[in-house]
């Protein structure tokens, strides 16, 4: 229709980190909801065009194309780093602004593009919180850092080793693990030899659920931590109550936030879970592109960029303000406890 906005949801709807998609296609269809139910954005209604990239670089490519050939002019996504990047190359060429509510890695902003934005945290600000929490506060003997091998996973890790060993904590394995692998016992055995008795790991839960069970059933006694691509009940469900003290990084729980109740409500009695890391910087996303578009006076994607660049919003993630790449300022990344079957606690008040 002529008359509506349209904005893409790209994220996964298949793969194997389905719910990272179903935290971002939450937020982002409830902001929609919510914005077209006050009138829209200049009498405009906006309407929601999904599309699954699998977390999949060459399929993000091909969705990226999708949706220049339909015509669509603002995205929110993707979701990881390796479907950002690639994605966002096709969209600053193609005049769509992007609005990635998870993709982490300070490398997607950092090449001068002027459409590209996003409402997360980068790895640095993530490495460092997990960094000082460790160094203060866990003060390990011995330090492990496990990645994936991907661009999110291994980013994270670097900025988290980097970090350690600035602050004069000594990382005695860093390794690579594959993507998809299913038994870590060589790696158990280094760690246990290595009398490691704390691990940091660089990637999403998939892997970390058997790590942590497997760790356990092999005897390894080590703290693990991760960043915010694990702060989700499925490593729980993998892990069992081996995730029993997991640490995490992750976005303060904006659900928790009395303002953002009247959101809350919706997307529960939508049958919804509110509580995904994802889920409140997506609805900020649309937001974002709603309010710009007003400032703007029209859809035209130069001026929209031009206004998130300069301004400042009111979201129910904050007051987001960004700087010459696109990155908010200030954003805080809070340290979490994991429990099995229960709500995870705050343990580094920020």
């Amino acid at each position: 229709m002529a008359d509506t906005i349209k904005i893409a949801i790209v994220g996964p709807k298949t793969g194997p980190v389905t719910q990272y998609g179903d935290m971002q296609f939450i937020g982002a269809k409830q902001a929609i909801k919510d914005i077209n139910a006050k009138g829209g954005v200049d009498g405009k209604m906006l309407e929601a065009k999904e599309y699954d990239d699998a977390a999949d670089p060459k399929q993000a490519v091909a969705v990226a194309n999708k949706i220049v050939n339909d015509g669509v002019k603002f995205v929110i996504g993707h979701m990881t780093s390796p479907t950002a990047q690639p994605a966002s190359d096709i969209y600053e060429d193609e005049g769509i602004v992007m609005i990635t509510p998870a993709a982490t890695d300070p490398e997607i902003t950092a090449r001068g593009y002027k459409l590209t934005f996003r409402t997360l945290g980068l790895d640095s600000a993530q490495g460092l919180a997990a960094s000082n929490y460790i160094a203060e506060h866990v003060k390990p003997k011995v330090v492990a850092v496990l990645h994936d091998k991907q661009q999110y996973g291994e980013g994270v890790a670097t900025a988290v080793k980097q970090t350690l060993e600035g602050k004069g904590v000594k990382v005695v394995v860093f390794e690579g693990l594959t993507a998809g692998e299913k038994d870590f016992s060589t790696v158990i055995q280094k760690l246990k030899k290595n009398n490691v008795d704390f691990v940091y790991w660089g990637g999403f839960h998939p892997e970390l659920g058997l790590i942590l069970r497997q760790a356990q059933e092999k005897g390894l006694r080590a703290r693990f931590m991760a960043a915010e691509a694990c702060a989700n009940d499925s490593v729980s469900r993998i892990a069992q109550g081996a995730a029993e003290g997991l640490l995490v990084t992750a976005p303060k729980t904006f659900e928790a936030d009395l303002a953002n109740q009247a959101i809350v409500d919706a997307i529960k009695n939508d049958g919804k879970d509110p509580s995904g890391p994802y889920v409140f910087p997506s609805y900020s996303a649309v937001q974002l592109i709603a309010e710009a578009i007003k400032k703007a006076g029209n859809p035209d994607t130069d001026k929209v960029a031009e206004e998130i660049h300069n301004g400042t919003f009111r979201t129910p993630t904050g007051d987001l303000s960004f700087d010459m790449n696109g990155d908010l300022k200030n954003f805080k990344f809070v340290v979490y406890q994991w429990h099995f079957g229960k709500p995870k606690t705050e343990v580094s008040p920020q």
